[in-house]
């Protein structure tokens, strides 16, 4: 687990150096895939150097969840909700749908 200063240099009024960070600035991010669907640039973000989509969704009884889309070791993983059900609307299930689709172009290169 890494710990991330919450505190912004500029209202703290000094630079403080955070463990770990020099090496997650210069993490090379994986390359957009060329042709991009807005729907999944709109899920899109990278975490811990990481490119994810994340689709909100909903569960049985109406709770927010999401849904996680990443490539890792060149194959498309999909996460749910855990231990639940994914219950998506027809705009949410289009952008999984691109979020699955650019994933894929991914794991071509």
């Amino acid at each position: 687990m890494e710990f991330v200063d919450s505190i912004p240099a500029t209202r703290a009024g000094h630079p403080r150096p955070v463990p770990g960070r020099e090496a997650f600035r210069s993490a090379p991010r994986a390359t957009m895939p060329a042709v991009a669907d807005p729907r999944a640039a709109q899920v899109r973000r990278y975490e811990s150097g990481q490119l994810v989509w994340r689709v909100q969704c909903g569960d049985m009884i109406n709770r927010e969840r999401c849904v996680t889309v990443l490539v890792q070791d060149n194959q498309v993983v999909l996460v749910g909700p855990p231990g639940e059900t994914a219950r998506l609307t027809a705009g949410q299930l289009g952008q999984l749908r691109a979020a699955l689709n650019e994933a894929a172009k991914l794991t071509e290169r």
